[in-house]
């Protein structure tokens, strides 16, 4: 029986139990591989099943396969450095002390609300978000925010002089041969997400408000791809250091904690660094997706989680996919310790 036989009991669950429509996901390790798809695309207004190759909204997994990547070139060729103030680079922007790191790590502390957001046309909400202000948790703590990574996509736009979409595209997406990863998808290749009452059935579109508003300049949202595309970036990551788009040691900045404060706080340049139970204690690299994706790799050991969902159909009140997200990562870091031990 497989290894993480109690792992994908969890994630069929997710189906059966009918907490999502349905699950494509890929569990790695070296050479082996699980792989499913089950369950339905969507319900609403009729119930489709889901297909191989199916493009999902990743939502914030555009943050690290996308912006992250593209940074961290920047830094490589010398361009951008970790530590500049984001105000070299957008000079609209108020508060000097934060830097690239502050925004790669979660701990800007950049705060605020905008009132009328998801009305707002792009150029008032890019000023309004330019605006917002830098609060008491400033290097203090991390708090995840799309925020930093919608003015990342906007600092690659100051190197690249394109929309950071265009970028992505052309220098992660294409040279790792992503095929079917997109910013622009066929609406009949998508798994749908949520049913809005402005919007309607959502398919093929990004799900994020900002990311809807703001197009081909946001970096935080926006990416639809297939399993098979995750599983070629999370092997690239721990087989050639993306391709030969990294170099080995900006990989291993990707696998250690990058915080600004002393002390662990489990947040890399982009991704969330997670702790594994093997003996070495050696960190992983985890993140997730509000439509229900998340994307974990661990290169010591060349092994891969990857789970894509539409949980947010037909619609987004749905905290009890968090609470099993949790439960499986749990479980799952587990069994493949186990699996070594």
């Amino acid at each position: 029986m497989t290894k993480y036989k109690r792992t994908i009991e969890q994630i069929q669950q997710l189906v059966t139990q009918k907490v999502v429509p349905g699950v494509s996901y890929v569990i790695f390790d070296k050479q082996d591989c699980y792989s499913e798809i089950l369950g339905d695309a969507k319900l609403k207004p009729t119930s489709i099943k889901l297909w191989k190759n199916a493009k999902y909204d990743v939502a914030s997994l555009t943050k690290v396969i996308g912006t992250t990547t593209v940074i961290m070139q920047l830094v490589e060729r010398g361009q951008l450095g970790i530590d500049d103030p984001v105000k070299l680079y957008l000079p609209q922007f108020s508060d000097p002390r934060v830097t690239v790191r502050h925004l790669l790590t979660h701990t800007s502390g950049v705060e605020g609300y905008i009132k009328n957001r998801n009305e707002l046309s792009a150029p008032e909400l890019t000023r309004q978000l330019l605006q917002l202000n830098v609060g008491d948790n400033f290097n203090q703590r991390v708090k995840y925010a799309d925020i930093g990574f919608i003015y990342l996509g906007w600092i690659i736009e100051y190197f690249y002089q394109q929309p950071v979409q265009q970028v992505i595209d052309q220098v992660v997406l294409q040279p790792l041969k992503m095929t079917d990863a997109t910013f622009k998808p066929e609406s009949k290749d998508c798994v749908p997400t949520e049913i809005q009452a402005k919007r309607g059935l959502i398919r093929g579109q990004v799900h994020d408000p900002k990311a809807y508003i703001l197009g081909v300049h946001c970096g935080c949202a926006g990416l639809f791809a297939t399993l098979s595309d995750l599983e070629i970036f999370s092997r690239a990551m721990i087989d050639s250091n993306l391709a030969g788009l990294l170099t080995d040691k900006t990989v291993d900045q990707l696998f250690q904690d990058q915080t600004p404060m002393n002390g662990f706080y489990g947040r890399s340049f982009g991704w969330r660094v997670l702790l594994t139970e093997a003996s070495d204690h050696h960190l992983i690299i985890y993140h997730t997706g509000f439509t229900g994706t998340w994307l974990a790799i661990d290169r010591d050991e060349q092994q891969g989680f990857i789970l894509l969902s539409n949980r947010v159909h037909p619609s987004a009140d749905n905290d009890e996919f968090i609470d099993r997200r949790h439960l499986i990562m749990a479980t799952y870091l587990h069994e493949k310790e186990k699996s070594v031990s």
